[in-house]
């Protein structure tokens, strides 16, 4: 069974590696950063759609299904699973989302080892000279995704945990911030302007509340309370609802379960959701400031709108989320939207860099738009 599935890893990856090599781009460890990049962002959206389509115990056991490395090997017991409880969490759509899902990480995993040899290969053979391929950021993207493995693993075998499957996601946020950043450093970047280095603390703050507010809207997916409160801007009538915030702020314990191993009470989830929804609005003001600042700035002013743009974007889903019911696409595109601005608040971090320091970026290409 590992054989199989470090074949099916393998083949997961073999198709983006091969983009990569018939690229017409000269600088193929740029493409594979940016490629690897890509679909770990598509692995986030798909991450997050297992988890809303009740998929994350679609098999069971871990790394494979059943004992197997595909859910067509172990099809007998998936469907003897789905026929004693049809509606459980055992089926055969929602055993191919995960074991898909166990695929893309997979190749992700390949892509990744990928840029740590390319790196340490093309770093020693430039005498240690060339800082574009430093082995540091690819070598701790490697542990990264080991860990993140590891946390993947645990979501199944604790039965999805929260606090488990809370880590898993930022994880996967962690590992997208990583990537960014080291694209980033694989090309060259318009000038900024000096004056950028006066948002270099507020944007490090903005970045603190985004994590904060990440981990608040993991929480709320991973203990299902997104619906605990179906109505704006009051919760079940009330400016200040009634809430639970020491069952639902508990981090050790059982899905649904308080510590002492009773049922969640419906105010806990109550308390998950409106905290989730309250510093929304700190991380929105904060950070939509400092994107409009970022927007005032030379070499800046793309990345600023865009943030901005993003912003709207999750306000919007956030809120379509709770007046509909909790679709899935929307619930779907409102985890798509915390990914995207994680990548473009580590961009915004990144640039707001250069000009602090003063340094040109350490590819040669001049692009053309900020």
């Amino acid at each position: 069974m590992l054989i199989q599935l470090a074949i099916m890893g393998v083949l997961a990856a073999l198709l983006p590696l091969s983009i990569v090599w018939v690229s017409a781009d000269a600088d193929k460890y740029r493409k594979l950063s940016w490629v690897t990049l890509f679909l770990t962002f598509d692995l986030i959206i798909f991450g997050g759609f297992t988890r809303l389509t009740d998929s994350g115990l679609g098999c069971p056991d871990w790394p494979g299904c059943y004992g197997h490395a595909n859910p067509l090997q172990a099809h007998a017991m998936i469907s003897a699973a789905q026929t004693a409880m049809p509606d459980g969490p055992v089926t055969i759509f929602k055993a191919w989302i995960e074991m898909t899902h166990r695929y893309l990480a997979m190749g992700v995993g390949v892509l990744i080892v990928s840029l740590m040899m390319i790196a340490w290969i093309r770093w020693l053979k430039s005498a240690r000279s060339d800082q574009r391929f430093s082995p540091t950021m690819p070598t701790l993207l490697f542990l990264f995704v080991c860990m993140q493995g590891a946390f993947g693993a645990f979501t199944v075998t604790m039965k999805l945990q929260p606090i488990i499957v809370t880590g898993h996601l930022l994880l996967g946020l962690g590992l997208l911030s990583m990537l960014t950043w080291l694209n980033a450093r694989q090309r060259a970047h318009p000038p900024v302007a000096m004056q950028a280095s006066s948002l270099r603390l507020p944007v490090l703050v903005a970045s603190a509340l985004l994590l904060v507010q990440l981990a608040l809207g993991g929480w709320v997916s991973t203990n299902y309370a997104a619906l605990a409160c179906t109505e704006f801007p009051l919760c079940h009538g009330h400016w200040w609802p009634d809430m639970d915030f020491e069952n639902g702020f508990a981090l050790w314990r059982k899905l649904g379960m308080t510590v002492d191993g009773e049922f969640l009470p419906f105010p806990a989830l109550t308390a998950i959701h409106f905290v989730h929804r309250s510093f929304a609005f700190v991380v929105f003001a904060v950070l939509g400031w400092v994107a409009w600042r970022a927007s005032r700035i030379d070499g800046l002013q793309t990345i600023g709108r865009a943030v901005l743009a993003a912003l709207a974007l999750q306000l919007c889903t956030g809120l379509a989320t709770v007046y509909f019911n909790w679709p899935l696409a929307i619930a779907v595109m409102h985890n798509a939207g915390a990914a995207l601005l994680v990548l473009l608040v580590t961009m915004l971090n990144y640039k707001i860099r250069l000009a602090h320091q003063g340094a040109p970026a350490f590819a040669t290409r001049t692009p053309s738009a900020s």
